[in-house]
């Protein structure tokens, strides 16, 4: 990887890792956008983007549990639907010009759904008063599960319109969802699809570091409820760039 290639990379997956982070995301479709503007090639994509869920994710858990926006009766419905088929997503390879197709898509619905974050109307806060029913949840974490192993995402940026719009949980809870529902996804994606394992870049580490310093940033904006509209629509805009420009090559 060229050191300039690199550095931007490096920016990106900063500013991408504090965006997300800050609702409780790992930023998977955004390090996937970065990749594909830069022309990343798809076997690399994949792997690279869930070992940075993963370390991303990771650290959101610790910083949201710590915060009291952890409840597992609320997780394992959405998890057990979900692991099996983020799995047999996570073992197979699509074509390039599939992928493409696929991934773009992905990106076009996640940068709507990061304008309906930035814009919808506030939701008040307030703890959740029942358990989420589990056999809807069974059969969306199926869903969502399925498709992020297939594309190298953790799944949250589909799950969490999913909660606010149904009124299981409130914002703070629902990222308390969605970060160890994409870390758990993103790690049994990976081992799935080991054998992509040695596609990963020497440069993982520098990557790591950028995208674990943005989710500092990011898990603090989010718990001190600073709003970042203005930065979702930029970052909305990206994934839209990206998945024109997936669509172009494919």
């Amino acid at each position: 990887m060229a050191i300039d290639q690199l550095l931007i990379l490096a920016a990106g997956f900063f500013v991408i890792a504090l965006l997300y982070t800050s609702v409780g995301h790992a930023g998977a479709s955004g390090y996937l956008a970065s990749m594909a503007l830069l022309g990343v090639a798809p076997a690399t994509m994949r792997p690279v983007a869930l070992v940075l869920n993963i370390l991303v994710a990771s650290f959101t858990v610790y910083r949201f549990s710590r915060a009291g926006f952890f409840q597992w009766r609320n997780l394992w419905p959405f998890l057990l639907g979900s692991v099996p088929f983020a799995a047999v997503g996570g073992s197979w390879k699509l074509p390039n010009h599939q992928y493409y197709y696929v991934v773009a898509a992905a990106l076009l619905i996640s940068a709507v759904i990061l304008l309906w974050r930035a814009y919808r109307n506030r939701l008040p806060d307030r703890e959740a008063q029942d358990p989420i029913p589990v056999v809807p949840a069974l059969f969306i974490g199926a869903a969502i599960g399925l498709l992020s192993g297939l594309i190298g995402t953790g799944g949250g940026i589909f799950l969490s319109p999913v909660i606010l719009l149904t009124g299981w949980a409130a914002p703070k809870e629902t990222s308390g969802i969605s970060a160890p529902f994409i870390l758990i996804n993103s790690a049994v994606a990976l081992i799935a699809g080991s054998l992509s394992w040695a596609a990963l870049p020497v440069e993982l580490p520098w990557l790591a570091l950028a995208a674990l310093t943005g989710a500092l940033a990011g898990t603090w904006l989010g718990l001190k409820k600073l709003p970042v509209p203005i930065l979702l629509t930029l970052l909305a805009a990206v994934l839209v760039i990206a998945a024109v420009k997936l669509l172009l090559t494919a």
